[in-house]
């Protein structure tokens, strides 16, 4: 079937083959070129329909969204025109992230304005509730952890969204990705002043504040900030969690807060996390995406240091209790009369133990963070100097450095039984040359371990700890290495080839002759001088999202 896409057609459907419009006399290829084939929908500005570009090898299909208000008001046709131009140009300047469509073409055709996008083939999140029922808690920390950092880019480019909601998010078919669609009402001029500034109350913001419901008060009252986008954010995990849209859930008549909590079982750490992203006052939520982001990585290295606190070490011995480890420290008690020696993921746990102590106390000399994070290999935790020891360190129970742990050879099969048995803990061991490919290793530490010429092909290694490990020459080729920790690895010639390393960190780490080309560096912690010894292609996805090479 064809479409004509002639705005004052009273009868749009056409036999497929049809050149002009059985019903108005228009030409069914529009500028010779874009074929329509159905209409997606229809809002206050405009319609949208699903095309194909018949100048293209292949025919692609795309996406035109006309201009067409719904009123002959002048001023009106002037704000969606405006609206209209503005999404245009944020789709050019953003488009470039693969989880955004890509602007195509901008045009005027008979009067009308067009503009062409790529067409995202998938269901939108609403749908995808309404078909399986609401997420998990792990679901949803899946989707926070896939979308922050685009929204961080978006942000990063002076652009706030304004409209994030289920019906917004698309699961892309091809990949499963999450694409943000619809920037329609976009703010991409942000001025820092603007929530002070009451002439910044236009008629035109006013006719794009978003859907109730999703959109914060600062912005229902016409001054958004990026944190607004970052409280749609928040209830879009609601819905994601509850399947009820805003308007099916109370609200406290007293501070207008959604009441959301009794909706649904979720942890405690999970929940305060969505709070701040709720708060109704600016002042109190996340300023940023990079501010969840932050939360939720540290939250998840927490846990995954608690982790290794429940986890038998190789000898079964010497395994400390956290929180008398932290009394016999703090006094020099010791039961036995001997030091006892820790694991590694033992001694940062009670680092961070130490450090979450502080903060309840208010002690402002402990770090945020980013001190944390950083100072793995160098800076210390509390601000004040104090060194982080070294993983390589075992401290006994009155914190003085001990020994280090003697050096292993493992085997495939004692890492792999470990692994299913619980371990966690592969910290300092030599695991060169094994054979570990398509193995699910997620959030194992590796600290200080050899892995030279280690096959990990296809393995997942999410939230993983290879700080200051041998990963020369290792095989990493489309391994899974979300989020997983390299700062100060070795990873000289190593083959990274279409790796998932969005969100690694690679603070201090070799990257000299590592094969990155076509793997996804989406907001890693990498610098230019590190990407420039590596090896990179066209199909490299650079930390701010666009492809291509360094």
């Amino acid at each position: 079937m064809s479409y004509c896409l002639n705005p004052s057609c009273s009868s749009p459907k056409n036999p497929d083959k049809t050149e002009v419009c059985q019903s108005c006399g228009a030409k069914i290829l529009m500028r010779d070129r874009y074929k329509g084939i159905k209409s997606l929908g229809q809002g206050g500005f405009g319609m949208t329909f699903l095309s194909i570009d018949m100048s293209l090898p292949g025919n692609p299909p795309c996406v035109i969204k006309q201009l067409r208000p719904s009123t002959d008001d002048p001023q009106i046709f002037q704000m969606a025109k405006e609206l209209f131009e503005r999404e245009a140009e944020t789709l050019g300047k953003i488009g470039n992230h693969p989880q955004v469509p890509r602007l195509l073409d901008y045009f005027e055709y008979n009067k009308y304005f067009y503009l062409v996008q790529e067409y995202v083939k998938g269901n939108n999140l609403q749908q995808e509730i309404k078909k399986n029922g609401p997420l998990s808690e792990a679901g949803a920390r899946q989707f926070l952890s896939e979308i922050l950092p685009m929204i961080q880019y978006i942000h990063s480019q002076e652009v706030i969204h304004r409209d994030i909601k289920p019906a917004n998010l698309i699961r892309r078919e091809q990949d499963k990705k999450i694409v943000l669609i619809d920037f329609g009402a976009v703010k991409n001029k942000v001025n820092p002043q603007a929530a002070a500034n009451t002439s910044d109350q236009t008629a035109l913001t006013s006719f794009a504040i978003g859907t109730p419901g999703f959109a914060p008060p600062e912005q229902m009252a016409l001054r958004p900030v990026y944190s607004s986008d970052v409280y749609a954010l928040g209830v879009t995990c609601i819905y994601l969690l509850t399947g009820k849209s805003p308007k099916e859930l109370d609200y406290n008549q007293k501070t207008g807060e959604m009441e959301w909590r009794k909706e649904m079982d979720i942890s405690d750490k999970f929940a305060k996390v969505l709070q701040k992203m709720l708060e109704v006052s600016v002042r109190h939520r996340y300023k940023t995406a990079d501010e969840v982001l932050r939360a939720m990585e540290l939250e998840a290295y927490e846990d995954q240091l608690q982790q290794g606190l429940i986890t038998p070490n190789q000898s079964n011995q010497g395994s400390t209790n956290l929180s008398n480890s932290g009394r016999n420290a703090n006094s020099g008690d010791s039961t036995s009369g001997r030091s006892k020696p820790v694991s590694a993921s033992q001694k940062l746990a009670e680092q961070l133990r130490r450090r979450r102590d502080r903060n309840k106390r208010g002690d402002a000399g402990m770090g945020g963070y980013n001190s944390y994070s950083s100072g793995m290999g160098g800076a210390g935790l509390s601000g004040r100097g104090a060194r982080l020891p070294d993983s390589g360190d075992i401290m006994n129970t009155a914190g003085r450095p001990a020994k280090k742990r003697k050096v292993v050879r493992l085997d495939e099969k004692t890492v792999l039984d470990g692994y299913v048995k619980g371990r966690r803990d592969f910290a300092q061991q030599n695991l060169s040359q094994l054979d570990l490919s398509e193995a699910d290793l997620s959030g194992g530490i590796f600290h200080e371990s050899q892995l030279r010429r280690t096959n990990l092909q296809k393995t997942n290694l999410v939230k993983a700890d290879f700080g200051k490990a041998s990963l020369i020459k290792a095989n990493l080729r489309n391994a899974n290495l979300v989020r997983a920790y390299f700062s100060g690895a070795d990873l000289e010639e190593a083959d990274l080839r279409g790796a998932d390393l969005s969100h690694a960190n690679f603070n201090q780490a070799n990257l000299n002759k590592a094969n990155l080309c076509g793997a996804n560096l989406t907001g890693a912690k990498i610098t230019e001088q590190q990407l420039a010894v590596a090896k990179t292609n066209w199909s490299t996805v650079m930390p701010e999202g666009r492809k291509g090479f360094w």
